[in-house]
């Protein structure tokens, strides 16, 4: 069955981006001239998904705001005769088709994802976390569903860590390997450097079956009383196979500040209309 359907999990609190995240959403926050949660949006469209579930909570209006239409915006560039934003904005309205689901609480990611199980229903779906951003030549989803259609299995993204940093991601065991595919052998929750199994990591990119949507639904909260997507991976692949593919492009880590920087210069330098200036102030700068 093809995947036609993405869930976007969107209701943190992103606490890592306070203050600037008290009174906006983290994925509302620019890199350049577009918001974060635009880049998964449009790695969706671009391979070839139309049907985008947002999983919201409180404060998180704007998202919804971004992507619906805006009379007064409309008007306001007609009159203007700002033509090249009004078809900017006309096409970020016509992407995809949206629908919003207000998570009550932030009870973990993969509570947030059992929130779209209605909409979901029994048919694969990908899952895209609003902190990995990867410019490629293919889209990161592209990818993962192309392997996806070959496996017929739950297929998450990967990427090569500094060990040193395997106690902030998840990380991989894996059974056996084909080129960049790996068959897993288990996960492993931000494992202490001297414990990871690999020097994979776990990226927020995931292809999604019912029967993997089944375990996570099963899975038993942690001590935090959050349920996590993790979890549901975990008891899965006890007795079914979960595969990881190690995605070919340059990944951000958009909810580390650090990474958020990177990510503003690595999008910068590539903009049609500031590439040239801002890569003379960056060449320009003495400290």
């Amino acid at each position: 069955m093809d995947i036609k359907k993405v869930v976007i999990p969107a209701a943190g609190l992103g606490t890592r981006f306070l203050p600037a995240t008290k009174s906006q959403p983290k994925e509302m926050l620019p890199i350049v001239d577009k918001p974060c949660i635009q880049y998964l949006v449009e790695e969706a469209v671009a391979s070839g998904i139309k049907e985008i579930i947002i999983i919201t909570g409180k404060g998180k209006n704007s998202i919804e705001d971004h992507f619906n239409h805006s009379f007064e915006l409309h008007t306001h560039l007609k009159n203007k005769r700002k033509t090249k934003y009004l078809k900017e904005i006309e096409r970020i309205e016509r992407l995809a088709k949206f629908t919003y689901i207000r998570q009550p609480s932030p009870l973990g990611d993969g509570h947030a994802i059992l929130c779209a199980k209605e909409l979901i229903k029994d048919e694969p779906f990908a899952v895209l976390f609003g902190d990995d951003i990867y410019d490629s030549k293919t889209p990161a989803l592209k990818q993962l569903i192309t392997e996806y259609k070959k496996v017929k299995s739950p297929i998450i993204a990967l990427h090569k860590i500094n060990k040193k940093e395997s106690d902030k991601y998840g990380i991989i065991e894996k059974e056996s390997k084909k080129d960049s595919l790996y068959k897993l052998k288990n996960l492993t929750e931000k494992p202490s450097p001297d414990k990871a199994p690999s020097n994979l990591a776990i990226s927020g990119k995931y292809i999604v079956t019912p029967e993997l949507l089944k375990s996570l639904d099963q899975a038993t909260p942690g001590k935090d009383k959050e349920i996590r997507l993790i979890d549901g991976m975990r008891k899965f692949i006890k007795s079914s196979p979960i595969y990881g593919l190690e995605i070919e492009g340059q990944r951000f880590d958009t909810g580390d500040k650090l990474g958020y920087l990177k990510a503003m210069v690595h999008f910068g330098l590539k903009h049609p209309e500031l590439n040239k200036s801002f890569k003379k102030f960056i060449k320009d700068l003495d400290f």
